[in-house]
């Protein structure tokens, strides 16, 4: 117990960093998401397409090679020119990453809606963004909070992948201490963190799904 007290300022320090990345991410690439996603369904098929072709770029691709493009290769990019430090570089890349995989689980929810509702609001007089502010999205929200859920845990365990930058995150931390003593105890400990945050996030998404769950009674 003595060891584990003593490991636990390093865990702690490592878990803020996680704990920034973690919620910049979140904060950063939710809105963007929501942005790329009518962006994609939008009647403009050039911006439909680029956008199109940005998600697929960011799916197709591992986090870790996007991340160490950024950090690494940006500098020598002709035009650009621009050497983020690490953690700069370590969010635009996870903010960019996330923002795609959002995007599609806005498009989906989006697209999930009845033309019905659409061609109603329109009979009423509603412009577009009132229909999507008004009738869509309270909606979509319902819907898509199982895979965003999904998303934002996945998220959690993703900021480990930092530490190619040499960025000292809880898993770093952890490793450094392992290395230093020869004992496994920090990677518990780092791993009893992960689930605590991982099961902080279930019992909100959990409650937030009771909330807007719609029973047929």
């Amino acid at each position: 117990m003595d060891y584990v007290l003593q490991i636990m300022p390093p865990l702690l320090e490592g878990t803020g960093v996680t704990l920034q990345v973690f919620l910049i991410t979140l904060v950063l690439s939710v809105p963007l998401g929501l942005a790329l996603a009518l962006a994609r369904i939008s009647r403009f098929s050039a911006l439909s397409n680029l956008v199109n072709g940005y998600i697929w770029l960011m799916r197709g691709t591992p986090l870790m090679l996007q991340m160490l493009f950024i950090y690494f290769a940006l500098p020598f990019v002709p035009v650009i020119g621009i050497r983020l430090p690490d953690f700069p570089a370590a969010i635009f890349a996870f903010v960019l990453n996330y923002a795609a995989y959002f995007a599609e689980i806005f498009r989906a929810g989006i697209q999930s809606i009845e033309r019905g509702q659409y061609e109603g609001a329109r009979v009423l007089g509603l412009t577009y963004a009132q229909t999507m502010r008004r009738i869509v999205l309270p909606q979509v929200i319902k819907r898509i909070l199982p895979p965003v859920s999904n998303e934002t845990i996945t998220l959690v365990k993703d900021t480990s992948l930092i530490y190619v930058l040499a960025m000292n995150d809880l898993l770093r931390a952890a490793r450094g201490i392992v290395q230093r003593d020869f004992s496994t105890t920090p990677f518990i400990v780092a791993a009893a963190f992960y689930l605590l945050m991982t099961l902080v996030l279930t019992y909100g998404f959990q409650r937030l799904e009771k909330k807007y769950a719609v029973y047929d009674e």
